[in-house]
């Protein structure tokens, strides 16, 4: 049964783009979030420079940072973890960033539509993990609906803390909510207006009770 899950929270997955460092102060202006994904924007590849500045902005903003699928990088520039999606072997790949960003870091992973992974990255020692309705996927009901199950699934039976991807509306992040994720994970895209971002972070913020900070 769904249940109600007052501690849910905003995970921010900015992409490096020309304005992200504007996007990101715009995102974490209009409400509380305590993590930022920095991710390549389509088609680049993130550099040092660009990530160690979205970082150091999130940081600064109190949310933890931490760069898509590069360890070593997030270890050059500071960010206090990485998260893993689209790797052949999870489980394997989440031991390897732990050994080189060391047993504080955070480690998550998306464990795909597999619940035999999600289990076998939780026991692994995975931080988070992560189910999404990637926007490539044709059939976004279905994907979204299978999402959803899955993050309701983890909640009622597993103690490692679940991130929902790829939430796009407040009534979105209102049923997740309530199905337990622990984190809510809204993309800002390449190319979006830093205002509009952070308009449509607030509106999602309000759908799950997460009050605006003073920053």
């Amino acid at each position: 049964m769904a249940h109600e899950h007052p501690g849910c929270q905003l995970y921010a997955v900015v992409e490096a783009g020309d304005a992200a460092a504007q996007q990101l102060a715009a995102v974490l202006s209009a409400a509380d979030v305590v993590s930022v994904l920095v991710a390549p924007a389509n088609g680049r590849t993130l550099d040092a420079g660009t990530a160690r500045e979205l970082v150091e902005i999130a940081q600064r903003g109190g949310a933890a940072a931490l760069i898509l699928g590069d360890a070593r990088l997030a270890r050059a520039v500071g960010a206090d973890g990485v998260h893993l999606s689209h790797v052949r072997e999870p489980v394997v790949a989440c031991r390897d960033a732990r050994g080189v960003l060391g047993e504080r870091a955070i480690v998550g992973s998306d464990a795909g539509i597999s619940r035999h992974d999600a289990m076998t990255l939780a026991e692994a020692g995975a931080d988070y993990v992560a189910f999404g309705a990637p926007a490539h996927l044709q059939d976004r009901d279905k994907a979204r609906a299978r999402r959803d199950g899955l993050v309701e699934w983890w909640a009622e039976i597993f103690q490692v803390p679940c991130v929902a991807f790829d939430v796009e509306s407040p009534r979105e992040a209102e049923a997740l909510s309530r199905a337990g994720a622990d984190f809510l994970a809204v993309t800002v895209p390449a190319g979006e207006a830093p205002a509009a971002a952070g308009e449509r972070i607030a509106g999602i913020a309000a759908a799950i009770g997460v009050r605006e900070e003073a920053r």
